[in-house]
């Protein structure tokens, strides 16, 4: 199998597959959120309002947590090639960051209840998460480490792989992505307090970027951390695990509000 990151080109201008996946990514998170809000006392309204501003915060921080992450890949180019992302370029968790960031300020002027709206938008995230995977797969960023597996995956010859094969690490996390989603959508009907929904997203997230680092091969050696053990990933997952677990524990006892699962 080979992939490519050029989707199309119109009138001279190149649309590159990273950018339309992104886009179906927000789109098809946005769809399913507006659905889910008024079952957590959300209106639609307001999640077409915070939307803009958590794909500003998405877009902002995982552009910084990259430049900051491959910042040697930017040592000899100018200025504006940090801010001038041509060939993809972003880095998940910076995203999270932002858009958790871009979403609590917004909660907090609009009056809107923060845990109610993260459980909104949890499930979304995943579900957003498996097209934006499948963009770095065409991009042929989040490579894997070379195998002779049946399914690897050959980028061109121009790529840093060199046209070997690789585990298709992007397929990975996004079919773990989706199980997410699935997982996270019964959650939803079931949940008990609010905030617990993105509690398990950040828990079962952590997992599944865990597992799925095992097998990336596009990680200089000297970004390992802990002796060489953990990648860059699976470090800031572990902080990822730990504020899932935390959050789960006190919203768990001091809950903002109880919810009564729906039954079936």
């Amino acid at each position: 199998m080979s992939v490519h990151s050029v989707a199309f080109q119109i009138f001279g201008f190149t649309v590159y597959w990273y950018g339309v996946l992104a886009a179906v990514g927000f789109l098809s998170g946005y769809w399913t959120a507006m659905r889910r809000a008024p079952r957590a006392g959300v209106s639609p309204e307001a999640v077409s309002s915070l939307i803009p501003w958590i794909m500003l915060g998405a877009a902002l921080g995982a552009r910084l947590l990259y430049v900051i992450s491959y910042s040697k890949e930017f040592a000899d180019e100018p200025w504006y090639e940090m801010i001038l992302p041509r060939r993809g370029g972003f880095v998940f968790y910076g995203g999270l960051i932002g858009s958790a960031i871009t979403t609590l300020i917004f909660c907090q002027v609009r009056k809107i209840p923060l845990w109610s709206m993260a459980d909104v938008m949890a499930p979304s995230i995943a579900l957003g998460h498996v097209f934006g995977r499948f963009g770095c797969l065409m991009t042929g960023c989040c490579y894997g480490s070379p195998t002779n597996v049946p399914w690897a995956i050959h980028f061109p010859l121009e790529h840093w792989t060199h046209g070997i094969g690789v585990h298709p690490t992007q397929i990975y996390e996004a079919g773990l992505n989706l199980v997410l989603f699935l997982v996270l959508s019964a959650i939803f009907q079931r949940r008990r307090f609010t905030g617990q929904v993105f509690a398990c997203y950040l828990i079962g997230y952590a997992f599944v970027r865990s597992f799925v680092e095992l097998f990336r091969g596009d990680y200089d050696t000297s970004l390992h951390f802990v002796g060489g053990l953990l990648t860059p990933g699976q470090l800031v997952s572990v902080g990822t695990l730990a504020t899932g677990i935390g959050l789960w524990w006190l919203l768990r006892r001091n809950p903002v509000q109880r919810v009564q699962p729906k039954t079936t």
